[in-house]
């Protein structure tokens, strides 16, 4: 073995959040402790590396492209807050200072710059103000603006002491979402509905949100609000309506209901489900768990198969989802191999296929971790055919492996979302079924 751990007595200590560096020794972690190692050490992209200012998550530890670590990214804080709410259930975080965290990013999103009540993709985390994530991208974004409703949502149902803090965090979380106006991005259609507006280049994006893909959970929010509403017809004309939402081909002899052939990045199947409960989730186009696991098994599949003879890919060493890449950035999937292999998309997995994520996690951290493992767990991905490894951490992808792997355990954030009265008569209204509607 390249890689196991040395010593547990050198730790980095924030705030009881503890990380550990991954060296070579004989000792061998049982499960649990691996699971606990790798959501203590990745908690710290959020804990300790959060904008000082605002707390928000920023978009990436390193500062390519262009953009410093003034630029936050939305979605990720969402996946962020999250990842906090592990760390304090786990006892890693105490509870009074993951409440103060929360609040000061809920206190700070209340007075940031916002469209309609949605955010942009990116924000200055100093100073609340929107940094472009394109040319006309540069106002608000409906679907980064659920992934951080979908977290504060979380900490909303799970912080209800009787505490100024924790009630400020619950009231300032119903705001939020009260004051977001998911009908105005129907442009006033019964069967649309978008993504994008710009206060600059009005809908010039105009990109619709049409299935299946990472979006479900806008839907969901969309129908469970109570002031700004969009309605069941909305998800059936508009989601449910485009040429790569039902599938039914079969991919390494695993069926696929939905989605493009062999079933595109793996964030498809964790974005909208890290809060959103899959078992036993069913509507009139799918059952949720079992779409979402086939999905997982064919990428699996596809990386045991290894149709591209690429280094590395195996049993133990899958997982094809979007990341950096030794090109830049990519959507890696089946059909957009490139030999890159991303953490996250089998860690993120766990919930599905618990056998084959625990046999990448031992080989990512056991075999590879003196290379891959590092400050906050896991670097972002590595291409072993060309011999390379990123330098960087993003939050999107380090904030689903806490928080799936949480839900893995013990099924936290499930219960938390799902035991929102609104998210259950959204549900309901578009004609969902599930064991924990009521």
């Amino acid at each position: 073995m390249k890689t196991k751990i040395l010593i547990f007595c050198l730790w980095c200590v924030s705030f009881m959040v503890y990380g550990q560096k991954s060296n070579k020794t004989t000792e061998k972690l049982s499960d649990e402790a691996l699971l606990d190692l790798v959501q203590k050490q990745t908690l710290r992209y959020f804990w300790d590396f959060g904008h000082p200012t605002s707390g928000l998550a920023r978009e990436r530890s390193n500062t390519n492209f262009g953009y410093g670590h003034e630029t936050c990214t939305i979605g990720g804080t969402g996946f962020g807050v999250m990842a906090i709410i592990a760390g304090v259930e786990r006892g890693w975080i105490k509870r009074e200072e993951g409440a103060e965290r929360i609040r000061k990013i809920v206190n700070f999103l209340f007075k940031a710059q916002s469209y309609h009540g949605a955010f942009a993709h990116w924000m200055d985390g100093e100073t609340g103000k929107t940094i472009p994530f394109g040319r006309k991208d540069d106002g608000a974004d409906l679907v980064e603006t659920a992934y951080l409703l979908q977290g504060l949502l979380c900490a909303r149902q799970y912080f209800t002491k009787d505490t100024n803090t924790e009630r400020d965090i619950r009231q300032k979380t119903t705001w939020l979402w009260d004051e977001l106006e998911f009908d105005w991005f129907t442009r006033e259609s019964v069967n649309q509905l978008y993504w994008h507006w710009s206060p600059n280049n009005g809908w010039a994006m105009n990109f619709e949100l049409r299935g299946w893909n990472e979006t479900l959970i806008t839907y969901i929010l969309g129908a469970s609000s109570k002031r700004y509403p969009i309605t069941r017809e909305h998800y059936i004309k508009c989601w449910a309506q485009s040429d790569h939402f039902k599938n039914g081909k079969e991919f390494y002899g695993v069926k696929l209901p939905l989605g493009f052939d062999y079933g595109g990045p793996l964030f498809f199947s964790q974005y909208s489900f890290l809060g959103l409960d899959p078992r036993g989730l069913k509507d009139q186009y799918a059952d949720y768990w079992q779409q979402n696991l086939n999905h997982t098994l064919i990428n699996y599949k596809h990386c045991v198969a290894n149709p591209n003879k690429f280094k590395g890919y195996g049993a133990n060493c899958w997982g094809l989802t979007a990341s950096d890449n030794h090109e830049g950035y990519n959507a890696h999937a089946p059909d957009n191999d490139l030999g890159v292999i991303t953490p996250t998309a089998a860690l993120s997995a766990f919930p599905y296929t618990p056998k084959e994520s625990m046999a990448a996690l031992r080989y990512f951290y056991e075999e590879k971790g003196d290379k891959l493992w590092g400050e906050y767990g896991f670097k972002d991905a590595m291409n072993e055919s060309k011999n390379w490894v990123a330098e960087s951490y993003l939050a999107i992808d380090q904030g689903p492996i806490v928080v799936m792997i949480e839900n893995h355990r013990s099924g936290l954030f499930w219960k938390l979302f799902m035991g929102i009265p609104e998210i259950q008569e959204g549900l309901k209204k578009l004609g969902f079924e599930s064991p924990q509607i009521k």
